[in-house]
């Protein structure tokens, strides 16, 4: 005699397998219900604690089907070891666990300030030390000129230079066309400053304000916000604190970075 499972429900309603992922720390994901995105940082018998760009922590049951990876519905699970490193670093590389820094090349970097500097060093820290490239600041464009001239760069000692609102017939313009050359290279992104590179929804505004010319666009940028017009560097912190990853920057700051990076660390 046939004997027939006593389950009845259609195929297609049947809830599909869904993938299991360990839940090291770095891993990004969304709990469905309440919308809560973060990063984990710590994962126990049964929970996951996640903290979000502004530094908030909250704890999760580790429930089947209960977490969002890139869209996608996961199971997350405990790790099968002890804690884990993320498996890629901010810039999205494939991270190296223990790799020493290298011995710095006679190439380097500048970028168009301090806050400039503080930006590539986080999300693009590790893979520096790890090619052994050094990020320094310039004062101002003004100073290029006398920068490459002592530097003298060459087949083993490359330059690579990341400039600030750089637009095509400009001062600044000129000048990077000036001192570009085989050994040198001067990009530039289309931010006014290295804070509207990082996208308005991982600060948590709605968009960088339109600042009239004419007036200082950091001091503007902070008066409209609300945010203490006096401390601009305090408005900085807080605009830096909320940059995880490269997934927080503009595309046109990404490849430009990228592009200086290559051009240093290509063989000779």
């Amino acid at each position: 005699m046939r004997q027939y499972s006593a389950d009845l429900t259609p195929p297609w309603k049947k809830p599909q397998p869904v993938p299991e992922v360990p839940a090291d720390p770095g891993l990004v994901v969304e709990e469905p219900a309440t919308g809560f995105c973060g990063a984990v940082i710590r994962c126990e018998a049964g929970t996951v604690t996640l903290e979000d760009r502004f530094g908030k922590h909250r704890v999760f049951p580790l429930e089947p089907r209960g977490f969002l990876l890139e869209g996608r519905v996961v199971t997350l699970v405990r790790p099968a070891s002890g804690p884990a490193r993320p498996a890629r670093t901010a810039s999205g590389s494939v991270a190296v666990p223990g790799a020493r820094a290298r011995v710095a090349r006679a190439g380097r970097l500048y970028v168009e300030g301090r806050h400039d500097a503080e930006l590539v060093e986080k999300v693009w820290g590790d893979d520096l030390r790890i090619e052994g490239v050094v990020v320094e600041y310039l004062e101002g464009v003004d100073d290029l000129p006398s920068i490459v001239a002592d530097f003298a760069p060459g087949p083993d000692a490359r330059l690579g230079v990341l400039v600030d609102h750089l637009v095509p017939g400009s001062k600044e313009w000129r000048i990077a066309e000036s001192v570009t050359s085989e050994h040198a290279l001067v990009v530039g992104h289309p931010y006014i400053d290295i804070w509207e590179a990082v996208k308005p929804a991982s600060v948590g505004i709605p968009a960088w304000p339109r600042v009239p010319r004419g007036q200082d666009w950091k001091t503007g940028v902070c008066a409209a916000l609300g945010w203490r017009v006096a401390h601009t560097g305090e408005a900085w912190q807080r605009i830096l604190g909320s940059v995880r990853t490269y997934k927080d920057l503009e595309p046109e700051l990404l490849g430009r970075v990228e592009e200086l990076i290559d051009f240093v660390t290509a063989p000779a």
